[in-house]
Order: C-alpha cells, then structure tokens, then sequence
C-alpha cells in the first residue's frame, strides 16, 4: 500500500505517456481527492476542466508555447480559479466558521470586511492572492495519481488567454496550471533537492 511519504517521494514530472486510455472511475477519484484540498476560509474556488479529445488537446499545446507532449498525454486537465466563485465561497465560509463557534463575532467580521475589499480589486489582480488555494488541490490530483499508476506533469508556461479562448470563458475563470495526466512511458530521476538545512531559517 503506497503512503503518503511513498508518493511524495515517488512522483516525477512526466513528460512521456503510453496511449493507454484513462478509466474514467480515475478521474472520478483524482477530482474527489482536489474537491477535498484546505482552502482559505472554505471557499473552494477551484474548477477543472477533463479534456481527453485530441484535436482540443493539440491546441492546448499551441496554447502553451507548442510544448507538445502536452497533446500526446491521453487527457489534460485544465486547472483553473473561479474568482468571483472565491468571493462567494469565502462568505459562505466564513459565516460557517461563526455558525460553528470556531471564529468569535469579532473575527467574522474581520474576514467580512477582507472580503469586502477584495470585491473592489481587478479580477485579474484577484488571480494570484486565489491561485494557492487552487494550487493544493492540484498536488492532491498529481499524489492521488499515483494510486492509479498515472504520471502527470505541471505546466505553468502558457496563454491564459488562448486557453481561456478555446472553452469560451469569461475573465471569471483563471487558468493555473495544464495538468497533462496518463499513464508514465518513462521513468525519470529524482531531481537534485537542497538539503533541509539550507532550507530552514
């Protein structure tokens, strides 16, 4: 049985797939382990996009300075923030946490008024206070492939517009990150890490 430290340990960016088609029980499972990620306040703004049709995921590698091993994975999924999801999902949360007596009145109306300021910042500069929460439940989906034998590789470098572009979205949906996911056709290295010394401060 593979653990957590196994999986931290184990996982490799991967760059090379085998055709082999994903189960789509997997990706049941991988969207249910990013829907369980922490994210501030619970506002949960994460949303994914499952794309498996080839000619779509060749213009996603378009989109992505034509890094092409995007568009050999078996499917991509697309990783995005919804932001004025964020907003709405952070006042939900945030009266939960007073329903539940884990923030005192005083604290709920902190984060309210927080919140209310965000409301007056551009969506576009909203983006990366809002792309950490995305973030952790993009690594639940790349450790929870493990369990499935899958390889996936994060992919920051591309268009955010392009991708916007070819689903039709609005400046709503911020894409962060291209997770191309499949089955590994390679088996790389660790890469070099720092050692814990060096890390801490």
């Amino acid at each position: 049985m593979l653990t957590t430290k196994d999986a931290i340990e184990a996982r490799r960016s991967i760059r090379k797939f085998k055709p082999d088609p994903i189960p789509s029980e997997c990706f049941n499972e991988l969207i249910n382990a990013a829907r369980l990620a922490p994210s501030g306040c619970n506002a949960q703004p994460w949303r994914f996009k499952i794309v498996t049709d080839q000619a779509m995921k060749t213009e996603i590698a378009h989109a992505a300075n034509f890094q092409m091993f995007i568009a050999d994975a078996p499917a991509v999924i697309i990783c995005c923030a919804d932001l004025v999801g964020y907003i709405e999902g952070s006042v939900s949360g945030i009266q939960d946490l007073g329903k539940k007596g884990t923030a005192d009145n005083r604290g709920v109306d902190t984060l309210l008024k927080h919140i209310e300021q965000l409301k007056k910042i551009p969506l576009e500069q909203l983006g990366p206070q809002i792309a950490f929460n995305v973030a952790i439940a993009i690594e639940h989906i790349a450790l929870r492939a493990l369990d499935f034998g899958l390889g996936t590789c994060w992919v920051r470098m591309f268009d955010s517009n392009k991708i916007r572009a070819l689903f039709n979205w609005d400046e709503n949906i911020l894409p962060i990150t291209l997770l191309p996911i499949g089955y590994p056709n390679e088996n790389p290295d660790g890469r070099k890490r720092v050692e814990i010394d060096s890390i801490l401060l």
